[in-house]
């Protein structure tokens, strides 16, 4: 594959990634200099494909870079109205009042949207400003210059088959150069994980914390609804096994997003987050809401958990990482689409003032230093020991210290206890199965929960069966010889999809199968194994989750 000849396109700057922070940068590099040359590449079918509905946003991303965008008509409609957070033990809850919260964890202002549809309309602006936007073309390469510096990327090869080699329609893909190329790719973005590796990026930063989010959209009875509601829950199913809650928002059209987020540095092997999800929509306070609905879509991805000590270096000899890639999540208040927005808005400002001066290929210092002193730095430090506290010392000491450690931030600026490391990978987190016991989970009923085949069936995912997996091993032996006698085989329970089984073979023994199909491209695999035996990669074309517009 080295020796193939590929036709290249130049451009001031190439963009991975037509989400929030990707669409930002580039709408940000147009209303900075019209005659600026921008594309976007987007490794969905469309723009929007691979984000599901449902998400609380902070507009001041969107107020930054688009101030009159209620006038232009963007589709955030639905303000926050009320906001309740609960503690849940098996048969029933507490609320906490929203007095004692402290204020940054406040949704006053914040809306509830379809972040499909907001990159939707974001698209729509870009375009209008002449932007390039290829959506379907996955980008499988990086491109290096002379000096080592990243020049470009690879985009839109197709063709190769399922043994790795060039099929009759293979079509090679073209090199897109850039002055600048930004990373846009969402968490644990293939192309961030190599440049992080070749550059040493997070070098002197914190290990990255990861959670997984697994999330439906169900339409639910009118009597059920009440737009403009936020519910955040916490404690049961998970209680001591693992961190996380669940999310509910009321959106527009009697329709309800529901998620559940499990921090990946859980220790037994034997959880399920998938499973936890589907267990908490039978709690007696919840369960009502989706009497009489229907769920209308599925799907799960990979969550930045690290905070403000896991951004890595985020600049490197000819471009930048964006948003997710970074790892600008604000963890308690589980949101990250306005320091995505804030993001790709800083690093095209950087990269504008680098062209005007003749620069090329080299790095951006100023867009790392706005990342961490300007108001995504402000946001992040604040709630930067919320996360290693729920890890160390569990939900009661997080909400305690972690509250007061808040409050402090919100009257002095920076939180009281400094900063605190969080230890272990997600990875190293796992422990051997002998040290557990197996959870033995409900069997889904159909109507309220669902087993994981039928659920990956409403996110409309598909992959081309003829084309190599896009899950790679390191070494086949390791989920056999290791994974399973060890850690009792846990891929098969942490993929919210189905792809990972342990099939008997006709000899007795155990056999590893990968149903690539099925990946919804959360990228979990790539996270939690114990091994780290298993990269993502992205697949060809377009390929994976089609969620709906909504």
């Amino acid at each position: 594959m080295d020796a193939v000849e590929r036709e290249s396109m130049e451009y001031d700057v190439v963009i991975v990634g037509a989400g929030p922070a990707g669409l930002s940068a580039a709408i940000r590099l147009k209303q900075l200099n019209a005659d600026l040359s921008v594309v976007v590449l987007e490794k969905g079918s469309e723009v929007g494909a691979h984000i599901l509905s449902g998400a609380v946003l902070d507009p001041s991303g969107l107020d930054a870079l688009i101030p009159d965008w209620k006038e232009r008509g963007a589709p955030v409609k639905t303000e926050v109205k009320e906001d309740n957070f609960l503690v849940l033990g098996p048969q029933g809850k507490l609320r906490i009042p929203n007095w004692p919260m402290p204020p940054l964890l406040n949704n006053h202002g914040n809306y509830i949207v379809s972040m499909g549809n907001v990159c939707r309309w974001l698209a729509e602006q870009a375009e209008a400003m002449e932007v390039e936007i290829f959506p379907g073309m996955a980008c499988s390469e990086l491109v290096y210059g002379e000096n080592g510096e990243v020049k470009g990327v690879v985009a839109g090869e197709f063709g190769i088959e399922k043994d790795g080699t060039k099929g009759a329609g293979y079509e090679p893909g073209m090199e897109l150069h850039g002055k600048y190329v930004f990373l846009a790719e969402g968490v644990r973005g293939s192309l961030s994980k190599i440049a992080i590796a070749r550059y040493g990026l997070d070098a002197d930063s914190d290990v990255q914390k990861y959670g997984i989010g697994i999330k439906e959209v169900w339409d639910i009875k009118p009597e059920n609804h009440n737009e403009g509601s936020v519910t955040h829950t916490m404690g049961w199913p998970l209680g001591g096994n693992a961190g996380g809650g669940s999310f509910l928002y009321h959106a527009e059209n009697n329709q309800v997003f529901v998620g559940f987020v499990t921090h990946l540095n859980y220790k037994n092997p034997y959880l399920s987050p998938y499973q936890e999800f589907q267990r908490f929509k039978h709690h007696p306070d919840i369960a009502p809401i989706f009497e009489g609905g229907k769920r209308v879509a599925y799907g799960a991805r990979a969550i930045t958990e690290g905070g403000f000590q896991s951004i890595p270096k985020t600049t490197f000899p000819g471009g930048a990482l964006l948003g997710c890639s970074a790892g600008l999540v604000n963890v308690p208040r589980i949101k990250g689409n306005h320091n995505a927005m804030l993001s790709g808005k800083a690093a095209a400002e950087a990269a504008y003032e680098a062209i005007e001066a003749g620069r090329s290929g080299d790095e951006l210092p100023d867009y790392d230093k706005e990342l961490r002193d300007g108001p995504v730095g402000a946001d992040l430090k604040k709630v930067r020991n919320v996360k290693p506290l729920w890890s160390k010392y569990g939900l009661v000491a997080s909400l305690v210290l972690g509250g007061i450690d808040m409050w402090a931030a919100s009257i002095l600026g920076r939180p009281i206890l400094g900063t605190i490391k969080h230890g272990k990978t997600d990875a190293e987190s796992t422990e051997p199965a002998r040290r557990h016991k197996e959870i033995k989970y409900p069997k889904a009923d159909g109507k309220l929960s669902f087993d994981r085949l039928t659920n990956v069936s409403f996110s409309g995912t598909n992959h081309g069966e003829d084309q190599p997996t896009h899950l790679k091993l390191k070494d086949t032996d390791v989920p056999t010889h290791i994974n399973l006698p060890k850690y009792a085989g846990p891929s098969q329970r942490y993929c919210p999809a189905g792809v990972y089984e342990f099939v008997e073979g006709d000899d007795g023994a155990q056999r590893f199968q990968i149903n690539g199909q099925n990946c919804v491209h959360c990228k979990t695999c790539d996270i939690k194994d114990p091994s780290q035996n298993i990269t993502w990669c992205v697949p060809q074309g377009g390929d994976g989750p089609n969620y709906p517009n909504m």
